[in-house]
């Protein structure tokens, strides 16, 4: 038997599109422009589910929902919005919606989200948490940040552990802030470590606090950033470079709930939620032995990955505008970036990501007299950067010069004032050999000997390579 859909939405178009797919798969669906006559079929009692958008005419969808949950708790409701903001999801979820999904939506998700609302077993009806006065300083309507957004919703409830990857300058730690700022934990501390900034023999007492005499200079208790953290969230960043032996001592507090600090005997309780992150391939790493598989499994349970500025080009118009008001508050002037400039910074690959961008802003508002910004002055401004992502020549190499400088000097950048004991030569050199190696065999389509000669390499030593680094090769090419 089918079900009672009540759908209203003021598009015409999108109602239609709905009925037409919804009639069948069976449903009987009932279509409305405005917010008044959904709510009065919901107080008659009609209708199995509710898909509703958020601007209608006569009311936003979203003041509608907690009145549906008052009379009718179990009536499921899916909202639907061009207001495609954190915000609007985080409301959406947080007044009890079953599910939020941006527009344009893909009508196959949509459909698969309806029959999940009609089939989930009914739940209790929590209390509305309070509303979050303002926007987090997460910017941008493309697909990929919808995705964010929506996974910040779901997770925002509950106390499990997430995973944070993507590249440097992408923003993992304010995706961390908006599940602390929105969570179950919000009334509690909210702690970061960079474990890239930590001397290595110094990083468990940060981690878990010591006590007096527990190692040389150590005169007093410490406590640590667990302790800290008591009743919140505990942010660990970069977490790829935690060393061995601290991560041993994080596994054991995720599987036990409960750690000791150095020095100590009496075990503590680990009352924080984690949240770790990291710009580095963990996989290749546990290949390599330098993480842990098991606590990465603990660690992973909740993944999100945050996309590089190049795959959402689309919002760095928004992402711009956002920066130009933040540099204004500072006391610096208001600049306006006309329509061929946004396009050239919207072509540009920015390999520091959003934090290149915004600096970048910043460095328009400060050092540029004129009011309105050109193409002229981004040209000038990114022809290092144009450099960089030029394609290599092979007779200088000078695209793949740059591109490495570009990278290790933004690594310098990241970690003023905290770089590591030792080990950079080594890391730079892992972090380049497996992607050439991978593209020059795609170049000669496998061909181990080809792909030798054209690196300098003698074929045992690539061959060599190729197992070190665990690099696939098709069966038949040697």
């Amino acid at each position: 038997m089918g079900a009672t859909i009540l759908v209203a939405d003021d598009d015409r178009a999108i109602r239609m599109v709905l009925n037409q797919a919804l009639a069948r798969l069976g449903h009987d669906v009932r279509l409305t422009g405005n917010a008044a006559t959904l709510w009065r079929w919901v107080k008659e009692g009609e209708g199995d589910l509710v898909i509703t958008d958020v601007i209608m005419p006569d009311e936003n969808g979203l003041d509608l929902i907690p009145r549906i949950k008052r009379v009718r708790p179990d009536l499921r409701v899916i909202v639907m919005s061009a207001q495609s903001t954190l915000l609007t999801a985080i409301k959406a979820t947080e007044r009890g919606a079953f599910e939020y999904l941006p527009k344009p939506f893909d009508l196959r998700e949509l459909v698969s989200v309806v029959e999940r609302a009609l089939s989930a077993p009914p739940s209790t009806p929590e209390a509305p948490s309070e509303e979050p006065e303002e926007p987090l300083p997460l910017i941008g309507r493309s697909p990929a940040m919808q995705e964010i957004y929506r996974a910040i919703a779901r997770l925002m409830g509950t106390d499990l552990t997430v995973m944070i990857t993507g590249e440097s300058g992408t923003g993992k730690e304010l995706v961390a802030r908006a599940l602390h700022d929105f969570g179950k934990r919000r009334s509690g501390p909210f702690v970061a470590i960079n474990m890239a900034a930590i001397p290595r023999e110094l990083i468990e007492s940060e981690l878990f606090g010591h006590e007096r005499g527990a190692f040389t200079g150590a005169t007093g208790r410490g406590i640590g950033r667990f302790e800290q953290a008591k009743g919140g969230t505990l942010f660990l960043d970069e977490i790829g470079d935690m060393p061995p032996e601290a991560q041993t001592r994080l596994l054991r507090v995720l599987q036990d709930g409960e750690y000791t600090a150095v020095g100590g005997r009496v075990p503590i309780r680990a009352d924080v939620r984690i949240i770790a992150a990291t710009h580095r391939d963990l996989a290749q790493l546990i290949r390599q032995g330098l993480f842990r598989e098991d606590l990465f499994y603990r660690l992973n349970v909740a993944p999100i990955r945050l996309p590089p500025l190049r795959e959402r080009t689309s919002d760095v118009p928004a992402l711009v505008r956002h920066f130009a008001l933040l540099a204004a508050h500072e006391g610096l002037p208001l600049k306006t970036i006309d329509d061929a400039a946004l396009e050239r910074l919207r072509r540009y690959r920015w390999p520091g990501n959003v934090r290149e961008l915004e600096n970048l802003v910043r460095r328009l508002a400060a050092l540029y007299p004129q009011e309105t910004i050109g193409v002229d002055v981004i040209e000038a401004e990114l022809a290092e950067g144009a450099t960089a992502a030029a394609p290599l020549d092979p007779a200088t190499g000078e695209g793949l010069s740059a591109a490495v400088e570009r990278h290790i000097s933004d690594y310098f950048a990241a970690h003023r004032g905290a770089l590591p004991a030792s080990g950079l030569y080594d890391r730079v050199l892992r972090e380049i050999e497996r992607p050439l190696i991978v593209a020059t065999l795609g170049a000669t389509r496998g061909n181990q000997i080809k792909a030798a000669h054209l690196l300098g390499l003698n074929r045992n030593t690539l061959r060599k390579k190729i197992r070190e680094l665990d690099i696939p090769v098709a069966r038949g090419l040697k």
